[in-house]
């Protein structure tokens, strides 16, 4: 596990060796619509390696998780809206986690009263969204780690719930957020993992 000052990169060497071997035992033995969610740290980068290491599987099985900072992101909105975290949807974490991802709430609506309404109008404080709302979910793994001397255990594990029902029974109204294999969608570079905005119906 990642522990106090470490970076999510210091992990990467291991895990080059465990995810390649991941990836071949995947390649291996496994059915070929089996769905992989890539959890350890680096994920996008590991979720690679092991996609990589298991060419017989289609790419868009592979997928890594970034739930864990929207629902971070989720929550802090939640908080500042005065409103319960179930009632925020669509906010997107986009391209990589901890202090290289991007949180966006510019899409995200709350329901509010009874009615649903976009976030950015009913919080009215661009500053807040541009600095102080980026800023906590960017930096929330490391201060999750300051204060047990580790990283997130239970929240990591909701996360990943999260991520597998939304991509078993489909996303309904909203969309989510996972790290993919980019088709080169938005401009990015393809054959990268990276964090999108998505939907799923039909499993």
């Amino acid at each position: 596990p990642r522990r106090e000052g470490m970076e999510r990169k210091d992990l990467l060497s291991a895990n080059v060796r465990i995810f390649k071997e991941q990836g071949q035992a995947l390649d291996k033995v496994a059915k070929k619509d089996v769905k992989i969610l890539v959890v350890g740290n680096p994920a996008n980068t590991n979720a690679l390696i092991c996609s990589k290491y298991a060419p017989s599987i289609p790419k868009e099985n592979f997928t890594a998780m970034t739930r864990l900072d929207q629902n971070r992101a989720q929550s802090q909105l939640a908080a500042k809206l005065g409103v319960p975290v179930q009632d925020v949807k669509n906010v997107i974490i986009w391209g990589n986690h901890s202090s290289t991802q991007f949180p966006d709430a510019s899409n995200a609506v709350a329901k509010i009263g009874g009615a649903e309404k976009p976030v950015p109008g009913a919080i009215n404080d661009d500053e807040y969204l541009k600095s102080t709302f980026v800023a906590t979910v960017q930096k929330r793994g490391a201060a999750v780690i300051a204060a047990r001397k580790m990283s997130s255990a239970l929240s990591a594990a909701k996360a990943a719930s999260d991520h597998m029902k939304d991509w078993f029974l489909g996303t309904g109204d909203r969309w989510v957020s996972m790290g993919v294999v980019s088709d080169g969608s938005y401009g990015t570079p393809r054959d990268v993992v990276y964090s999108f905005p998505v939907t799923v119906s039909n499993g």
